[in-house]
């Protein structure tokens, strides 16, 4: 199936990660990138790939974006990416034995976070469907972020894409309290009632951030990670606060 799939990836600013990114799909004839005008050496890094088609669009949201982004793909299938994802041999050569004519028309992919390049024994991420038909597809927005509706059947696969964000903190806090934001509202527009119960929880502020911290060290083994596995819960730690303290700004602006 690798000749009929067009990897698509958005960018800005990400000089530190997309190389490795590209490195994992130089298999690909193609490889669609939507740009939001970054200034780094993102381009650069881009121009020097033959197989990248390059399209620049001013950021508004990430629904927006990766429909733009499709549109942009003329192959039958679509191989969703993050700038920072590396997409293992293992991955690789299980798409390439699939059946284009199969009746499935997504696949899910299992995440490993890695912290400076080292992959960690859990992560929060969950199995992202990355793989899917073009003209079954259509994105949708979820909080801050943005939702892939497959109009179809859909499976597992079982080789992993590592999550390697190399961008420094003071890039993770100014993209998490962006996202936080909308987070927030999101959460205080949406009736309890339809809240997921992670979300339920984090309306509250208090517990999330504990629980959080809980869950990244002992349920998923960020411990036996060493320091790797500390870095990695302090961020979802203090990701969980910022979200608290914005939840605490927007109700108290209503009064």
């Amino acid at each position: 199936m690798l000749k009929e799939v067009t990897p698509l990836i958005l960018t800005y600013n990400e000089s530190l990660n997309i190389e490795r990114t590209l490195q994992s799909i130089t298999w690909a004839k193609k490889i669609v990138v939507i740009d939001s005008y970054s200034t780094d050496e993102t381009l650069e890094i881009l121009h020097s790939y033959p197989q990248v088609k390059l399209s620049q669009r001013k950021f508004d949201t990430h629904t927006s974006q990766w429909n733009y982004g499709l549109e942009q793909v003329e192959s039958e299938w679509v191989l969703s990416l993050d700038a920072d994802y590396i997409v293992t041999d293992e991955l690789i050569a299980e798409i390439k034995e699939l059946s284009i004519d199969s009746s499935i028309d997504g696949y899910f992919a299992p995440f490993k976070y890695c912290v400076f390049g080292k992959p960690l024994h859990g992560t929060l991420l969950p199995p992202r469907q990355v793989l899917f038909r073009k003209a079954k597809a259509i994105y949708i927005d979820d909080g801050h972020t943005q939702l892939l509706e497959v109009k179809g059947s859909s499976s597992k696969l079982s080789g992993f894409i590592y999550h390697d964000d190399r961008k420094p903190l003071s890039r993770w806090l100014w993209a998490q309290d962006r996202y936080m934001v909308i987070e927030a509202k999101k959460i205080l527009e949406t009736p309890s009632i339809e809240l997921s119960l992670g979300d339920r929880i984090r309306k509250q502020k208090i517990l999330a951030p504990i629980i959080i911290l809980f869950y990244c060290l002992i349920l998923k083994g960020g411990i036996l990670d060493g320091w790797h596995g500390f870095y990695y819960a302090f961020q979802r730690v203090l990701a969980e606060i910022l979200l608290a303290i914005h939840l605490i700004e927007a109700e108290k602006l209503k009064t």
